[in-house]
């Protein structure tokens, strides 16, 4: 949506109306806070990887065991944070394992200039060049572990990316996603998910 800007001449008699007096105020939001003023999205998150409601494809299920994927974290692409964000994280999450769930990814440190991340950007180390650390997940690995549910029903994967408020967690690599969690709730502006789904 874009702002648009009335200007009305002096001489006009639109300017003796009771609406004149609202696109007076209007303008005078306008010239105040530009053409962008009211074009602002939603912080929202998609994936070149799957869809929202979707499958997990074969390269993002993880890569042992009875579970014979790629392991590569998922394309990710977001866009309009909050203002004032100063880094991102991203977790994924399966809320249906047994027990208090299991985490499959925590990542902090992405820098706020930072919209995107290319496919496998975990096992690859560009995550790393990016200054960014990984927590140790639910498979006991530092980084990024695909789904891998019982058989069964499918499970639900939740993945955010949170804009934050700092650029220091003072976490470090391979700590627990769990405290992971913790910190980037402290410091969270905003978020944006997805969840897609995965069962065997």
């Amino acid at each position: 949506m874009r702002l648009r800007c009335l200007v009305v001449s002096d001489a006009s008699p639109f300017r003796r109306t009771p609406f004149f007096i609202s696109a007076t105020l209007g303008l005078a939001l306008c010239l105040a806070h530009g053409p962008r003023a009211l074009a602002e999205g939603a912080f929202a998150l998609t994936s070149a990887s799957f869809r929202a409601g979707g499958t997990v494809s074969t390269p993002q299920v993880f890569d042992q065991d009875d579970c014979k994927g790629g392991n590569r974290s998922p394309q990710l692409t977001w866009r309009d944070p909050p203002s004032g964000t100063r880094s991102f994280a991203i977790t994924m999450f399966d809320p249906d394992a047994p027990g208090r769930g299991w985490w499959h990814w925590a990542v902090a440190g992405i820098p706020a200039t930072v919209a995107s991340l290319p496919e496998n950007a975990s096992a690859s180390g560009f995550l790393k060049k990016l200054g960014a650390v990984e927590a140790r997940n639910d498979f006991d690995i530092d980084g990024y572990g695909g789904p891998c549910p019982p058989a069964g029903k499918p499970h639900r994967y939740v993945i955010t990316v949170y804009a934050l408020s700092t650029t220091d967690l003072r976490l470090a690599q391979g700590r627990p996603a769990l405290m992971f969690d913790h910190e980037i709730g402290t410091a969270a502006l905003g978020s944006a998910r997805m969840v897609v789904n995965y069962g065997r």
